[in-house]
Formats: C-alpha cells, structure tokens, sequence
C-alpha cells in the first residue's frame, strides 16, 4: 500500500486543518507544512507558528522549506530544527512566480549551481534527513536531467516529482512517460504529485508504478477529506458519509476560529476557503449557495446541506 502525503497548499494546510483532519478524519501518513521562507531577509513569524510544536501534537509533520541559494536554506534549516523537527522537505517544485521569478521553487530547476549549493546544506547537517519536492522544470521540461545527478549524491529520503513544468502551474498535460524516466533514473524512493482526484486514480498509480514509494495529494484531499481513509481502509464511503465528516471538520474549525477571530466578516473570509475544492463533492448548486453568502447567517445557513 502506498504512503499518502498530504501537499502543502497556502492559506488551506494550516496547522488547525492539519490537526483536525487527522483527528476527525485520518488516513494521511504525513502532512507537508506550506513553505517557510525568508522575506526581505528575514522568517516570517506566522511561517514559524505553523510548525511550533505545541500546535502539532500528534500529528505526523514535515516541515517544508523554500530558498533560491545555500545561504537562505542554512538559515531555514537552523529555525526548523531549533523546533527538534529532525526531517526537512526541500521544495524545488512551486510555481508561483512570485517565487519561481526570483529562483525558489521550480524557479531554481535552470541552475543546477543553485542546486548543488542547496545538496551542500543537506550534506553539513548529517543530524538531520532531508527530502526534495519538484517538478520536471520551471519552462524546459529537461531541467531535471541535470539537476537529478547533483539529488542522486546527495543523501535524501525521497523525492516527491509533480510530472509538469511550472509555467503550466496546474494545468496542462501531465507527463508520465517523463515521469517514469525520471523515476528510473533516480536512486532514492520516488513519490508521485498531481492530478490525484479519486482512489481509483491511487490505485491506477499502484499498478502503473509497481515500486512507488508513495503519492502526495493536495486539491484531491482538499475536494474529498477523506480520500486517503478510503484508499487506505479499502472502503468507498456513501455521499452522505462523506458530508457527515465535511461537515464535522468544518463545524470544529468555525469553532477553532470563533475563538480566535473577532468578528464575523473576518471569520467569514477565512473559513470560506474550507469549501474552495469542493464543488465536485457538494454539487454546483450547494456549492454556489456557499460561495455566494455575503454574511454569516446566509453562509450557515447555505453550509446546511
């Protein structure tokens, strides 16, 4: 049976979603935290409270971090392990060109001098395991064959490749004939992302890739909760069973942030997102009713389906 890691997604994969999808619903062998990252040379003080231990008890977490060069990576390391996290994921893979533009993400896939300053920061730190999450390239869909031989040396974990370029973000053509390539080149354990909606598409992988190491799943799990439960208890869950849990994970979260929000327009804002993926699950038209809302009242009303 594969392993299922849930990918990071900003603004979705916090630390309270995290926390209550693994209590209330499960079936995920490990949670990427959304990158940390320097701005303007300095950490992000909400990127450290997202991994702060006291905020992830008994969740399996692996704390992702994003960097252009070695310097900005050994400062990352040095905060994410100060936390006692012993495995950092390195992400080569986001394209967003707010980070992509400036060299992180897939953005650093071109350099492969970039990369190897990236290796040189795993190998100092023997203390800890690392892994890499990337793409095939940020434009040319070869960036990864010279970037592979520098990851083949180094002493990773794994790699988790999302067989599309960045320009592509998530849309376009996957390629699994480049995937498996890459995958037959590559020496460590080799995790698949993207495009993964259903357990058949779990299952297709399974046999398709017979010694996968896993696959990491972002908006499927984020459209459907509970997809890594039914892949891993082999179980299809009824439409109804499904929305029960929804439901439930949503109730617990309005919670978490009645108590941490103020006022009901800031609540609003940022508990809508929860339903952002799931018009597929819900059906359009509770899903428009959702996201139509203009206030509170309106929105439980309309999350009453």
């Amino acid at each position: 049976m594969l392993k299922i890691y849930f990918a990071p997604l900003q603004g979705y994969t916090e630390d309270i979603y995290r926390r209550l999808h693994h209590q209330i619903i499960g079936g995920v062998d490990m949670y990427c935290t959304p990158f940390i990252r320097l701005e303007h040379g300095e950490l992000r003080s909400k990127d450290l409270r997202d991994i702060r231990p006291e905020f992830n008890v008994g969740v399996p977490v692996l704390p992702q971090a994003i960097a252009k060069d070695g310097k900005e990576l050994s400062t990352l390391v040095e905060a994410i392990s100060s936390f006692s996290y012993k495995h950092i994921d390195i992400n080569m893979g986001c394209p967003f060109p707010l980070q992509s533009k400036h060299g992180r993400g897939c953005g650093i896939l071109p350099y492969p001098e970039k990369v190897e300053e990236l290796m040189q920061v795993v190998q100092n730190h023997p203390e800890l395991t690392f892994s890499v999450k990337m793409r095939l390239g940020y434009e040319n869909a070869d960036d990864w064959k010279n970037v592979l031989p520098i990851l083949n040396k180094a002493p990773l974990t794994h790699i988790s490749l999302h067989p599309r370029v960045g320009a592509q973000q998530y849309k376009g053509a996957i390629d699994k004939d480049a995937f498996r390539e890459f995958k037959e080149n590559c020496i460590h354990p080799v995790i698949y992302n993207g495009d993964i909606l259903t357990v058949e598409d779990i299952q297709a992988l399974e046999t398709e890739f017979s010694d996968l190491e896993g696959v990491m799943i972002g908006r499927g799990l984020l459209a459907r909760p509970t997809l890594a439960w039914e892949y891993k208890n082999g179980k299809r869950l009824t439409d109804v069973e499904v929305l029960q849990k929804i439901k439930l994970l949503h109730s617990r979260m309005l919670e978490h942030y009645e108590r941490i929000i103020p006022t009901d327009p800031q609540r609003l804002n940022k508990i809508r997102t929860f339903w952002d993926f799931m018009e597929n699950t819900l059906g359009r038209k509770n899903w428009k009713k959702i996201e139509k809302a203009g206030n509170m009242k309106n929105y439980l009303i309309a999350c009453n389906i």
